[in-house]
């Protein structure tokens, strides 16, 4: 969900740009920032679980199996 965080923070800045309201223009850039490092962390989740996937097939070629 990290691409709805960051849209909604996108949109977070643009109100608080519109209404000079800097309080929300800081609140939609870490709500940005957060759903970036959310997309981040689940692009090293599933790039580490394909490399388990793998070791555990090489694992398995090696005895045989």
């Amino acid at each position: 969900m990290g691409w709805l965080d960051k849209i909604l923070g996108r949109g977070k800045k643009a109100a608080g740009d519109v209404m000079d309201d800097s309080s929300m223009r800081h609140e939609g850039a870490a709500q940005e920032r957060e759903g970036a490092a959310e997309d981040r962390a689940e692009m090293h989740e599933e790039a580490a679980m394909e490399s388990r996937q793998e070791a555990a097939e090489h694992k398995a070629e090696r005895e045989g199996t």
